[in-house]
C-alpha cells in the first residue's frame, strides 16, 4: 500500500491562517506544534512471531493427519506473516502540524516529511507574534492525501482526521 502525496498550500494573510479552504484567526492560536505517528516496529515483530508459531503448531498438527497440507498450511501461514511484517515495517512515519484554538487541539495537516512540518511550525509561530502584519505562503509537497488508516499495535485509541486526509495512530 503506497502512501498518497498531494501539495497542500498553507497561507497566511490579514490576521488568518489558511490551510486549504479551513481558517484559523492567528490571535487564537494558542499552541503551535508537531506530531509523529510511526510504525510499533516491537509489536509488528512480536505478532509476526505470534502468527509464525501458531501457523507451525497448527501445521504440525495437521501434518499427523495429512504431511501434504500441513506443510502447505505452514508455508502459507510463513509467506502471509512475511509480506504482513514487511508491509507494516515499511510505512514511513507521518508528521503532522498540531494547533491549539480555545482549547481545542486539532491536527491541520500531515506530511511525511518532518522537515516540512518543522518548517511550517516556525513559520506560523512567526506569524502568530505579528498577526497584523504577517503575510506568508508555504507549500507541503509531501502532505498526505487520502485515507491512511493503520493501527499500530494495539492501543489504538480512535481517527485523527484532517482535511487531507485521515490518520489512525495510537
Amino acid at each position: 500500500m503506497g502512501i498518497e502525496h498531494a501539495a497542500v498550500q498553507v497561507r497566511v494573510g490579514q490576521g488568518v491562517l489558511w490551510i486549504d479552504d479551513e481558517a484559523y484567526p492567528l490571535r487564537n492560536i494558542s499552541h503551535v506544534g508537531q506530531r509523529a505517528l510511526e510504525v510499533d516496529k516491537g509489536a509488528a515483530w512480536r505478532k509476526f512471531i505470534k502468527r509464525v508459531l501458531l501457523g507451525v503448531i497448527f501445521g504440525v498438527i495437521v501434518a499427523l493427519g495429512s504431511k501434504a497440507v500441513g506443510i502447505l498450511i505452514v508455508l502459507v501461514v510463513v509467506a502471509v506473516s512475511i509480506w504482513r511484517l514487511t508491509s507494516t515495517i515499511g510505512i514511513p512515519p507521518v508528521y503532522g502540524l498540531v494547533l491549539n484554538t480555545a482549547g481545542t487541539q486539532r491536527d491541520a495537516v500531515w506530511s511525511t516529511q518532518a522537515s516540512e512540518i518543522k518548517a511550517l511550525v516556525l513559520k506560523v509561530t512567526e506569524a502568530i507574534s505579528q498577526p497584523d502584519l504577517a503575510q506568508m505562503t508555504f507549500n507541503v509537497q509531501h502532505a498526505v492525501q487520502g485515507d491512511l488508516i493503520q493501527q499500530y499495535g494495539d492501543g489504538n485509541i480512535g481517527k485523527a482526521e484532517t482535511r487531507t486526509g485521515n490518520v489512525r495512530g495510537r
